[in-house]
């Protein structure tokens, strides 16, 4: 019988952490030169301890970028299309991210997933807007699971705005462009602490998250317009 390769199971597993070690101090170096150009504040990352990282959204070069210049390593959630396509599944299951069931209502086992990553004091990478924006400056109305899992988990969010992969590969293009504009701007943690064990409304989570996409908008260059809106904008996929 042909031998079938099986992935590592824990993502917490020595595996995961050498292989994301060796893809990352392989492809790093040379995603920091060819694409980016500046991080700033990169001291507002903890060294260690549980946290999620907050971004705007508007490439697939968003999290490779941000991987070569994170001191940690970081479990972005990622579309579950990721895990099937012939050239990203391999670093998606070697590196450990967590996959996202888009259109699956039950999320038991992605929000067990995430809160066991937090109690092991890893980082949690997270794209509020769900999906790259199509827009170069508008960001998308956002879901509110960043402040839920920050407030359930008791852990602070770390808001960093992204500039230029927009102009390195947008929504739509085939192939990323060859320009050293990536930059990006990590903001001070946002803490919740007084709302950590309680329940919270849903115009609550939503004034949490409009506040940490408003840091975000700020940190970014880019607008925020959905402020105070409580049904989701369509998107697309």
């Amino acid at each position: 019988m042909p031998h079938t390769f099986t992935y590592p199971e824990n993502e917490h597993s020595w595996y995961v952490r050498y292989t994301y070690a060796f893809l990352k101090g392989f492809f790093g170096p040379i995603v920091r030169l060819v694409w980016i150009k500046k991080v700033e504040e990169l001291e507002n990352i903890p060294q260690t301890g549980p946290a999620i990282i907050a971004f705007n959204h508007q490439s697939y070069f968003d999290f490779l970028c941000f991987i070569a210049v994170c001191p940690r390593q970081i479990y972005y959630l990622s579309a579950e299309k990721f895990f099937s396509h012939p050239f990203w599944k391999h670093a998606m299951r070697f590196t450990g991210q967590i996959k996202v069931h888009r259109q699956e209502h039950d999320k038991k086992k992605l929000h067990a997933t995430i809160h066991d990553h937090l109690k092991n004091g890893s980082i949690i990478g997270i794209f509020p807007e769900g999906t790259r924006a199509g827009h170069p400056i508008e960001m998308l109305h956002a879901f509110t699971g960043v402040a839920r899992y920050a407030v359930n988990a008791g852990v602070p969010v770390i808001p960093v705005g992204i500039h230029g992969t927009h102009g390195v590969m947008a929504r739509g293009d085939s192939m990323p462009k060859f320009r050293k504009i990536v930059s990006f701007h990590i903001g001070k943690s946002v803490h919740f602490t007084q709302h950590h064990g309680k329940e919270l409304s849903e115009k609550e989570y939503r004034d949490l998250t409009d506040g940490i996409m408003l840091e975000i908008s700020r940190l970014s260059g880019k607008t925020y317009p959905h402020v105070g809106k409580m049904e989701r904008d369509p998107r697309p996929l």
